[in-house]
């Protein structure tokens, strides 16, 4: 098969200095809004007590932790400022993403014990399941830096109960192992009730030696109250049993080490706690990426800073996808799949550090005389039509037969609409594609480029209850709604608006409503908006876009669950024709 992947089509030609020049007020746009974002991190970074207090106790933050475990330049950090509560602290708690631990891929997940000393707070169960979710899709190894002091008591309706509360990754944790995917754990600090099962749950226990995982702490045993009330003679039995307990908590190394063995091993060192994860995932299953590449990794022939003068912030101005795909791809090479059919959308196969993908997009702008072929009225990028759909049904179905990876580069303003298209099977289309894609069984990542709207945002490798994304990523110029904010306010208020001009009344009422709804669309539908409310799991400047696809090829590739043998393909075979 070497001749259909060593050396595919090229992609993409230089920016002409003109080109560059006329692009600098967009530059600077997408800087202004990445300067936003880097703002916003930095809050959570800083949240909490300060840094300097954890070290002066003789602990490392979960940052640090972080920077001594994750091999140099891997990581990929994923729910940075996800918030979705909107809770007091500003952060779910914990901090998560991509990183390899001596050369292997794994998801990331470790307790802020800056933040109430690794506490569950609102939002982070949510966080949470979306890492194991990660683990699963991708089916590499779960890795956790536990410091959990369990429930924020004080909002424990938040936090405790639900059906996607605290304790559901308990029963992910279970879930993984039992398809054979490893849960690590360093644990450090006082882990009591909730916290206690964060320990417990795992595959593997590294421990630090001060560190304890118990039921309940010393603050619930030392609660317990025969009366039924608090008087002084209570208070002074609690602050005895408090001193007790806080000298020698429940679950100590001396409980779980020595006497349940529950501890695999114990540790003096927070380093060494770092040193045996590495250890441990030394051991775990991974093919040498040579065993799947199609070719020797390649670098794109263009710069990634060519991204920021190619793709518009302003919804409204069109680029080449093309031009896109030429600097994120490896050599600026490609295999696209049918190009003559459903031009709206462009699918393909190109390598990414020498992995074969599969790429899905949108591509903009005008599509043609003729198009779409059963519409009197001219199709534009960005919509989607029938044969578009046809195409990406067909592409995601030999992508699941050929076991490949998917990429999928949302840029759309939905489906095409009207009595035309419900008659060319549009609706129907669509929903097929939900089942091509919920019946392919790879792993899949997503893009929302600039606009995910309507249900073309589900259809198109979306988040929404999707089995197979394994994580979706904003931009700059991202946008997520079900519809632009004047189409809604126009639909919202379209009878209004004609019930008011047969009564004789003003109009600037309704107007003002319209125009304080389109404000309200644009203001919840930024990108840093959609990262709060985890809309996308992160996101990325458009430098980074190929730092994500690389790692995402990678986990995909690391110990795949099935394998299609290169010479046994049929995209490259039908793309070739």
């Amino acid at each position: 098969m070497r001749p259909y992947f060593e050396s595919m089509a090229k992609i993409g030609k230089p920016l002409s200095q003109a080109r560059i020049k006329n692009t600098q007020e967009n530059v600077e746009q997408i800087r202004a809004i990445e300067q936003e974002l880097a703002a916003a991190i930095e809050d959570v970074k800083n949240a909490g007590i300060p840094a300097k207090k954890i070290n002066e106790r003789g602990q490392l933050t979960v940052w640090q932790r972080l920077e001594y475990l994750v091999d140099p330049g891997t990581w990929c950090p994923l729910h940075s400022i996800f918030n979705p509560k909107n809770n007091e602290e500003g952060t779910t708690g914990v901090v998560n993403g991509l990183g390899k631990i001596n050369g292997k891929w794994a998801v990331i997940i470790g307790f802020d014990n800056k933040v109430i000393a690794g506490a569950w707070i609102s939002g982070q169960s949510e966080n949470i399941l979306r890492v194991t979710d990660m683990a699963k899709r991708l089916r590499i190894p779960l890795v956790w830096l536990v410091n959990c002091s369990g429930v924020k008591l004080t909002e424990q309706e938040e936090v405790y109960p639900d059906r996607r509360g605290g304790g559901t990754p308990f029963f992910r944790h279970a879930e993984l192992e039992q398809l054979g995917i490893p849960v690590l754990a360093g644990i450090w600090g006082t882990n009591p009730a909730g916290g206690g099962y964060q320990g417990i749950s795992p595959t593997i226990l590294l421990a630090h030696k001060d560190c304890n995982i118990a039921v309940g702490g010393g603050g619930i045993v030392s609660g317990m109250t025969p009366k039924g009330y608090f008087d002084e003679e209570g208070a002074e039995q609690l602050i005895e049993a408090t001193r007790h307990f806080t000298e020698l908590p429940p679950g100590s190394v001396q409980v779980h080490y020595d006497s349940t063995g529950f501890f695999k091993a114990v540790f003096e060192t927070e380093e060494a706690v770092l040193d045996a994860l590495k250890g441990y995932m030394d051991m775990i299953p991974a093919y040498d990426p040579k065993f799947f590449r199609v070719a020797e990794p390649a670098e794109p022939q263009f710069g990634k800073e060519d991204l920021n003068h190619i793709i518009p912030v302003n919804q409204k101005s069109v680029y080449a996808f093309d031009e896109v795909l030429a600097r994120l791809t490896d050599n600026s090479e490609h295999m696209e799949y049918k190009p003559q059919y459903g031009p709206e959308v462009y699918t393909g196969l190109v390598k990414l550090n020498g992995f074969l993908v599969g790429v899905i997009g949108n591509k903009q702008g005008f599509l043609g005389a003729g198009y779409p072929e059963y519409a009197p009225y001219p199709g534009i990028g960005g919509k989607l039509y029938r044969q578009g759909l046809i195409k990406m049904n067909e592409f995601v179905t030999l992508c699941g037969r050929d076991r490949l990876p998917i990429i999928w580069f949302q840029d759309t303003s939905g489906i095409d609409v009207g009595d035309i298209a419900e008659k060319a099977e549009l609706l129907g289309l669509g929903q097929s594609l939900i089942y091509s894609i919920e019946q392919t069984d790879v792993p899949m990542m997503l893009f929302v480029l600039r606009k995910g709207t309507a249900a073309a945002h589900y259809i198109m490798g979306g988040p929404t209850a999707n089995n197979h994304t394994a994580f979706a990523l904003g931009t700059p110029a991202t946008e997520i709604y079900v519809m632009h904010g004047e189409t809604a306010s126009a639909a919202s208020f379209a009878r209004r608006l004609v019930k008011e001009k047969d009564a004789g009344r003003p109009l600037q009422p309704i107007i003002d409503k319209m125009n304080a709804l389109a404000k309200q669309y644009s203001d919840q539908s930024k990108p840093i908006y959609c990262a709060k409310r985890g809309f996308v799991d992160e996101v990325v400047s458009f430098t980074e876009m190929r730092k994500y696809m690389l790692a995402f090829a990678e986990c995909a590739y690391q110990n795949p669950g099935s394998i299609c043998p290169h010479h046994m393909m049929m995209i490259p075979r039908i793309a070739k024709g």
